[in-house]
């Protein structure tokens, strides 16, 4: 009998790494506001530009080139829109390309009109359809503005990772502006905007270990930014206002920390992963594992099991002490088909479980989960291949 709880749903959120909560609770010793000038203010700064650094450096990127927000929706927001500044200069994008697979943050446009948004398909592997994408940009009429292509680096149901290199190239072929959903990537494989690797990344600190309520706009450059999202006081230099959540953004920069270091140990986790993939197959033969046959991040796998729903399952992985998911975390109490996997071909109705582990997973909660699944696969009603129900 499993004593205690199993955590295998890192996608959703990572657990506080003990780093983070410290440098949270040494935070939260400090009253002052960190805009005041005196010395307690200044207290206050050299943490948020501490954890600035650190954040930039998990994706090597330059310190005043990362704005702090509240999170990964809120950046998305930010930089999802028509209107950008090239120094005092206006810049107007007019149409914005993101695909069909994309978060929801991507996905609902942000700023943007429904009729200025252009969903590009995913290939039936979960990459992004590259013939697509540049028809539509070669398409783009630049007398009404220019085109802003907004992707995730890596999908955060299946863990497929984007060709975000090739999907570069074609975007500054066409003049276009790239903005790269790092949120799943970054402390998982390594990203490193300096390299060309999207002009702007969104990144969140609870996905690597750190507290939820920050995430991050880091820019390749600063010499163009979106219009302000949050406007009022002249914080993160008039890029998002508002007094700095220092206690949140300690925690976020102690945990990139953490997570760079980590990245030397990454496939000590894919060994792992690989691990409950064979579980799953030798305990459900007929399971799909989705997006297997494209690169994936070292930590997720996203499988369905024919006949059964994936919230019965996760029901019963739940009462069985296991925390995973039936797609992603997108809103409160949501579960029901998977778009992503519509967008793949799988079928309006289509449905899967998905296992995230990260660095503190180890082969106990591997076994766990064997035994979890193992019960499922025996006891469930749906065993009658020739019956799967459509439920």
């Amino acid at each position: 009998m499993i004593t205690k709880r199993i955590y295998l749903d890192h996608n959703a959120s990572a657990p506080l790494v003990p780093a983070a909560r410290a440098a949270m609770l040494d935070a939260l010793e400090i009253d002052a506001n960190p805009s005041s000038v005196h010395g307690e203010g200044r207290q206050a700064r050299r943490l948020v530009e501490e954890a600035r650094r650190a954040v930039a450096a998990l994706v090597n990127a330059k310190a005043e080139h990362v704005v702090f927000t509240s999170g990964a929706t809120e950046a998305a927001t930010t930089l999802l829109t028509p209107g950008w500044t090239m120094g005092r200069s206006p810049l107007a994008f007019s149409r914005l390309y993101v695909s069909a697979a994309e978060h929801p943050c991507l996905l609902s446009g942000g700023r943007f009109a429904p009729d200025a948004i252009t969903i590009l398909p995913v290939l039936e592997s979960g990459l992004l359809d590259l013939a697509a994408l540049s028809d539509a940009l070669k398409a783009h009429d630049r007398s009404k503005g220019l085109p802003l292509v907004a992707i995730h680096a890596a999908n955060n149901e299946t863990g497929v990772i984007q060709p975000v290199d090739a999907i570069g190239a074609l975007a500054r072929a066409a003049g276009a502006t790239l903005i790269v959903d790092a949120v799943q990537a970054a402390g998982r494989i390594a990203v490193d905007i300096s390299s060309g690797y999207g002009d702007f990344l969104i990144l969140s600190s609870h996905k690597i270990g750190g507290p939820k309520g920050a995430g991050a706009i880091v820019g390749a450059s600063d010499l163009m930014m979106p219009g302000a999202l949050v406007r009022g006081g002249g914080q993160e230099k008039g890029h998002r206002a508002g007094t700095e959540n220092v206690a949140a953004i300690a925690g976020f920069g102690a945990a990139a920390r953490i997570v760079r270091e980590g990245l030397a140990a990454i496939h000590d986790v894919e060994a792992l992963r690989d691990a409950f993939e064979e579980a799953v197959l030798e305990l459900i033969p007929d399971a799909e594992i989705h997006g297997r046959g494209a690169p994936r991040l070292p930590n997720t796998v996203f499988f369905t099991i024919p006949g059964l729903k994936a919230e019965t399952a996760q029901i019963a992985f739940d009462l069985a002490g296991i925390a995973l998911s039936a797609g992603s975390a997108c809103s409160s109490g949501k579960v029901g088909p998977s778009h992503v996997l519509k967008a793949m071909g799988k079928g309006e109705d289509a449905g899967a479980l998905r296992v995230s582990i990260g660095a503190r997973t180890g082969p106990d909660d591997l076994d766990a989960f064997k035994t979890a699944l193992g019960k499922i696969a025996q006891d469930g009603p749906w065993q009658n291949r020739g019956q799967t129900a459509k439920q």
